[in-house]
């Protein structure tokens, strides 16, 4: 049977009182920041969107004319002589994994702020917006390793609780390994649930990836959130530039200046970008692309209504 313990921490020395006092300050701040989204834009659009998984007898009460004569109780009303109605009501909780990567290639970024920066603003939001709807919220960070695992709970400290071990988790890997983490999550999930996985999907080694997320969206509510920059896809022209691989180490001298260097790298990242997104539209997921440069709030928000509006139809 596979270990669903939570992964030992890190072997890297306990963060001191002043680190441990900014990730405080992180975490507050987070926190109003966040608050505000919540609840002006996202919590409506977010009960909307991830209904829960069925109805749930309430109670039986005297009919009112615009019932629904389906929901009569004929043997109260026969004992009672009185019209009765069953109450129902949606049995809401759900579960919400947040699944984020934390590799080396999470902090970088040329354009307002590093990838790493958004992902716990992101994902204090949605979790916030899901505790606020009585849902439970679960959180795995990953590298080339699982980093940390925390249980599914309820309630606003539990969800600061999550981001500031976010904010203080110093991974030990460096690499990606985007099939374990999707493995690990559909071994740890025991129910349907919703699974949001925030990564900028860089994977040496995409075939695994492919197959593990494919069995996840069998059972759950997969939504890949894809962090990019602009660098991402375009080399600037500003000559040689020494570039280092943060995930291997590697360094590599590239001649910017060169207009075929720059096309060669845009049409590789280019390649790998249409794959990635058409596995996601093979797999009817819903991709989410947030950018280094905009404020996430407006991807997020045309999500919801995307999905509201086509399961209205």
């Amino acid at each position: 049977m596979a270990d669903l313990r939570r992964p030992a921490p890190s072997s890297a020395a306990a963060p001191s009182a002043d680190a441990l006092a900014d990730v405080l300050r992180q975490v507050r701040r987070i926190e109003l920041r966040t608050r505000g989204l919540v609840s002006s834009q996202f919590v409506g659009e977010y009960h909307s969107v991830f209904k829960g998984q069925g109805i749930e007898f309430v109670e039986v009460r005297p009919y009112v004319p615009g019932d629904d004569v389906r929901t009569i109780d004929w043997n109260v009303s026969a004992r009672t002589a009185e019209t009765h109605v069953k109450k129902y009501v949606e049995e809401r909780e759900l579960t919400v994994l947040l699944a984020v990567d934390l590799s080396g290639s999470q902090r970088f970024g040329t354009r307002g702020r590093f990838k790493s920066e958004i992902v716990p603003e992101v994902a204090a939001t949605l979790a916030m917006s899901a505790v606020r709807n009585n849902d439970r919220v679960a959180l795995l960070a990953f590298t080339d390793r699982t980093e940390l695992f925390v249980p599914p709970r309820k309630g606003r400290r539990h969800v600061l609780r999550l981001v500031r071990d976010l904010l203080a988790l110093e991974p030990a890997g460096r690499g990606t390994d985007l099939a374990g983490a999707v493995a690990y999550a559909a071994r740890v999930l025991r129910s349907r649930s919703i699974v949001f996985l925030l990564s900028d999907f860089q994977s040496p080694d995409p075939e695994p990836f492919e197959r593990a997320i494919a069995t996840l969206a069998v059972r759950h509510d997969v939504v890949p959130m894809t962090i990019a920059d602009p660098a991402d896809a375009e080399l600037p022209d500003v000559g040689l530039l020494s570039l280092a691989d943060p995930e291997t180490g590697r360094v590599s001298l590239v001649d910017t200046g060169s207009a075929t260097v720059r096309r060669r790298f845009a049409e590789a990242a280019e390649a790998s970008r249409l794959r990635t997104r058409g596995l996601f539209r093979r797999l009817g997921l819903d991709e989410v692309v947030l950018r280094t440069d905009e404020p996430f709030s407006g991807p997020l928000l045309a999500f919801f209504r995307r999905r509201e509006s086509r399961l209205r139809r």
